[in-house]
């Protein structure tokens, strides 16, 4: 476990590529071979505006990177945080670090995004995806990503979490992510399974049906026991699942990235709740 987080304290920029981009490639792939739906689209076309997010993603944090540094330095020099009120075995320290950055900076942002208007306006970037695979785990609107970021960044302080453990987890985010929005169909025993520790593609499918209450539901990342915890966990079998939002339906604009980028100012539409 030192070794490992050794590795991230100083993991070089390379390597943070090719997390990303070998993340992406290898579910693109399995999603051919093992797909969860067959294919009804452009795979390459879809991927336009995916790509392009992506990369907005990945510049803004790029940009502000040095921020999580700086925090994580000095919550570790001045033992400041939730992960310091007690002496803790290394690896308990590392895993409950983990843990609790999934919490603040996956769970708690994407749950807040869905309660507050203006946030759900510029979330709806992500939804509004039609066809959704691997390429979506970052279709995230640049005001998006700087919400994302604001709240890892006070993760980071709240829970003490040095910079091999930030690393650590943002690795295991970025690859998460495009697990559970990849286009694959694992078999249904083991997937159950996996989903009361981890978030699998058809428990965060559910979460991208296009009404509610399964669009305010499992709102996880990496781990799959905060929904549980919280009372945010919905099931619903994959061939009733419809992707997009119901409040703005049109597909074509939806593939934009023009459209997209003014996305999260429209007027605001009321989500449509279907007890199903």
């Amino acid at each position: 476990m030192e070794t490992l987080i050794a590795y991230f304290e100083s993991i070089p920029s390379l390597h943070r590529s090719l997390i990303l981009v070998g993340g992406i490639s290898f579910f693109w792939l399995l999603e051919g071979l093992v797909p969860l739906r067959r294919l009804n689209y452009s795979k390459w076309k879809h991927a336009i505006p995916n790509v392009f997010f992506t990369l907005t993603s990945v510049l803004v944090n790029f940009l502000l990177a040095f921020l999580f540094v700086v925090a994580a330095d000095w919550t570790q020099h001045q033992q400041f945080g939730i992960l310091y009120l007690v002496e803790l075995p290394f690896w308990l320290f590392v895993l409950l670090g983990v843990l609790l950055l999934d919490l603040i900076g996956a769970y708690m942002a994407h749950w807040v995004e869905h309660r507050i208007k203006p946030l759900w306006m510029v979330h709806l970037v992500h939804h509004s995806d039609h066809h959704v695979d691997t390429t979506t785990a970052n279709r995230h609107h640049p005001l998006e990503s700087l919400v994302r970021f604001s709240f890892t960044l006070i993760g980071i302080i709240l829970v003490g979490a040095p910079i091999g453990v930030v690393m650590l987890y943002q690795a295991l985010s970025v690859v998460l992510s495009q697990f559970n929005h990849a286009n694959i169909q694992l078999p249904k025993r083991i997937d159950t399974i996996l989903s009361y520790v981890l978030v699998t593609p058809h428990m965060h499918k559910v979460h991208h049906h296009y009404v509610l209450p399964y669009t305010d539901s499992n709102f996880g990342n990496i781990f799959a026991i905060w929904d549980r915890v919280f009372g945010t966990y919905k099931t619903l079998s994959a061939d009733r699942i419809v992707y997009g939002v119901d409040v703005f339906p049109n597909e074509q604009e939806n593939s934009r990235i023009g459209s997209l980028l003014k996305q999260p100012f429209q007027p605001y539409q009321k989500p449509t709740s279907h007890p199903e």
